[in-house]
């Protein structure tokens, strides 16, 4: 039976210490890494795209790899290797950054937010937004068809891309302001720390192929099949909603029912606080995510920007 990584046992291969960026270990999961750069190199990032505006990157693609490749020179191209190791790594594959009070500015958000994605790979197309990131608000009242704004409900633990036929490797999440939040905080999940992972990772339905239809939202007509569980470096991985996943008996909705009681209710699923201004990039073959509830306010605020993308190929 599986066991939570405890602090103790947390993974440090990674931990690094320079001038301009360190890797150090986060104060909320054992598994996770936080980095920081230096102020004074994000300014000179900002200072260096400032011709570079979100509408940009959105109508001139190879401008987001401009981008990324700005931020490369200035931190020197061990960076680009670190995030890439540490998001493939089993024993990790996720990190917390942030912009350390540098800036307020929603377009500086999308701009470091868009050259982190790409040092990590390409980006997909996202439906929802109609470009290659989404910016959405959680607020006091949504009418939304999804549990991604509905502030006052648990969203509950999936990996993301489970309705589209592109590859979704890694998700990252970046919080541009928060007004008013008491709760809401990023519920996570490894694999590797969910106690019954071995009970449904070798069950019958694991391999089944089930149909995946998203709602009108997500501007995603097709239906896609996806197997929950399959292997990757001979180690089980997941693709799973509860939300958009369609079972054709009572036997498939019954162990889809278990499958997420389990995970929602292990000891290895823990609450994240994500500041204002930091964002966090998970391996999603191997990391589930979802949101606590908020507390009822009227005044409640939070906006958030979301990229998913496929790992690089390159070795550069």
């Amino acid at each position: 039976m599986n066991a939570p990584l405890s602090l103790s046992a947390r993974p440090a291969r990674y931990l690094t210490e320079n001038p301009n960026w360190c890797v150090k270990a986060h104060a909320h999961h054992a598994r996770l890494y936080h980095i920081e750069i230096a102020p004074a190199l994000l300014q000179q990032f900002m200072t260096a795209t400032a011709d570079i505006d979100p509408q940009r990157l959105e109508y001139v693609p190879y401008m987001r790899f401009i981008l990324a490749q700005k931020l490369d020179d200035l931190l020197g191209h061990a960076f680009r290797t670190h995030l890439r190791d540490i998001l493939h790594d089993r024993e990790s594959g996720g990190f917390t950054l942030g912009m350390r009070g540098t800036t307020e500015l929603p377009a500086e958000f999308v701009k470091f937010g868009t050259a982190i994605a790409h040092l990590l790979g390409v980006a997909n197309f996202d439906s929802m937004s109609g470009t290659f990131y989404a910016r959405f608000t959680v607020k006091d009242t949504d009418s939304s068809d999804s549990y991604l704004r509905q502030a006052y409900r648990l969203f509950t633990l999936h990996t993301d891309g489970t309705f589209v036929d592109e590859p979704t490797d890694w998700l990252l999440m970046m919080k541009f302001a928060e007004h008013n939040a008491r709760g809401g905080e990023s519920r996570i999940l490894h694999l590797d720390d969910w106690e019954s992972l071995n009970t449904f990772s070798t069950h019958a339905f694991a391999s089944h192929a089930f149909t995946y239809k998203a709602p009108s939202s997500k501007n995603v007509g097709q239906t896609i099949q996806r197997q929950t569980f399959f292997l990757r470096n001979n180690r089980p991985c997941i693709c799973f909603i509860d939300q958009f996943v369609y079972p054709q008996t009572v036997a498939e909705a019954q162990w889809l029912n278990a499958l997420s009681e389990s995970m929602e209710s292990s000891s290895g699923t823990v609450a994240l606080p994500l500041p204002a201004g930091d964002l966090i990039v998970l391996n999603n073959l191997f990391w589930l995510h979802g949101r606590a509830p908020f507390e009822k306010d009227p005044a409640l605020h939070r906006e958030l920007m979301r990229i998913r993308g496929e790992f690089a190929e390159d070795a550069a």
